[in-house]
């Protein structure tokens, strides 16, 4: 089975982040401020041997593609920020690219939401700090350009000589066919198949009217896939009849419901539901998440899911490696995460648990691998 956990590169400083948040901020100055909010609450998070490591640092790289490999790791899915040809937080993937030795699988998800000011702002207040224009045909270009270095390395994940490119959220993209078509004939033209795509948010999976026949697969991303269906099918039906709006009109922020204490969901309950979900189509990949803790971001308007640990993870993690042969047909899943410190989601050793979390992905592998070949 190949385990893809999702990989953040927000763990190093850039321009961007100083002007919007101070100067020197990265992931770890949310992480490290971090407290906890009620009795039993899990805060803060610290890396084992407080390793608040710089993404811009090869050898990091070279010591996370070892542990992840060393633990059953098939590859990472990197977060990719392009804003009509403005990058950002691009430097560990480049690094990646031009430093071959580093034995690790990759493909690339482009997170395609705008970037707001939520993490300081007031609720209903959040600005808009950076955005899309998805119409600009000519920028379609640049972005697969830039991409094909990547899609070309030897490393970079392929399936049928396609490379896989995920889509966070496709359905806010007006002409998201004619953009997907021709990115396939580009494919073709630089001597592939064409592309693999897949789309990954939540909200893409509950909103409906958009045309998903292009797709080759949708992920099941979890926590949000089984927990928040109602509350994303909403909001992002909305967003998509009203990003175009919103631009014509110059409008900067957008509306939220105000939340004044942490919501607290169960983690035993969520992965029980996931285990009893049926395969949303026969396309489908199933995703596994290892926890969720958001209140270093957003503090009292965070989410924070009680009772994960390496023991549980594992239990659920190989129940859900037997679904996604028999029942998905697949061999894919994916995982929140590698390395999302701030939401609470990572596979990386802290000092609370360590290697726990790995340790759990390589034995539910090796395990199951040995109840199937008994």
């Amino acid at each position: 089975m190949k385990v893809i956990p999702m990989y953040l590169p927000q763990f190093h400083q850039i321009p961007e982040n100083d002007e919007w948040w101070g100067e020197g901020f990265t992931e770890w100055t949310n992480v490290k401020k971090a407290k906890p909010l009620f009795e039993g609450h899990y805060q803060p998070r610290i890396p084992l041997d407080k390793n608040y490591y710089d993404l811009t640092d090869v050898e990091t790289l070279r010591w996370q593609a070892k542990i992840a490999k060393e633990h059953g790791i098939y590859g990472f899915c990197f977060y990719h920020y392009w804003f009509n040809s403005k990058l950002l937080l691009e430097k560990p993937m480049e690094l990646l690219l031009k430093n071959p030795d580093i034995d690790i699988n990759y493909c690339v998800s482009w997170a395609n939401h705008n970037w707001e000011d939520s993490w300081k702002a007031s609720p209903g207040r959040e600005k808009i700090l950076i955005g899309h224009d998805f119409d600009d045909e000519e920028d379609w270009i640049k972005h697969f350009n830039y991409l094909l270095p990547f899609f070309k390395d030897p490393r970079y994940m392929l399936e049928d000589n396609k490379p896989l490119l995920i889509i966070y959220i496709p359905n806010i993209i007006g002409k998201l066919n004619k953009m997907l078509a021709l990115w396939n004939k580009m494919a073709v033209d630089a001597g592939f198949e064409g592309l693999k795509y897949a789309f990954q948010s939540a909200m893409s999976y509950h909103s409906g009217g958009w045309d998903r026949s292009m797709f080759d697969y949708g992920i099941e991303f979890q926590p949000g896939y089984v927990n928040n269906k109602k509350k994303w099918f909403a909001s992002f039906n909305l967003m998509k009849y009203t990003h175009k709006v919103k631009k014509a009109l110059g409008i900067k922020r957008r509306l939220q419901i105000s939340q004044k204490q942490v919501s607290i969901s169960d983690y035993d309950k969520t992965w029980k539901k996931i285990l009893n979900n049926k395969p949303s189509a026969k396309n489908a990949i199933p995703s596994a998440f290892v926890d969720w803790d958001n209140t270093p971001r957003k503090q009292e308007a965070g989410s924070v899911y009680l009772g994960a640990t390496p023991t549980k993870f594992k239990h659920y993690f190989k129940q859900l490696l037997l679904k996604a042969k028999h029942e998905y047909k697949t061999d894919k899943i994916f995982v929140f995460a590698w390395n999302e410190w701030a939401e609470g989601g990572y596979l990386e050793p802290d000092e609370k648990f360590q290697f726990g979390y790995l340790n759990a992905i390589k034995e539910a592998l090796i395990e199951q691998n040995e109840l199937e070949n008994s």
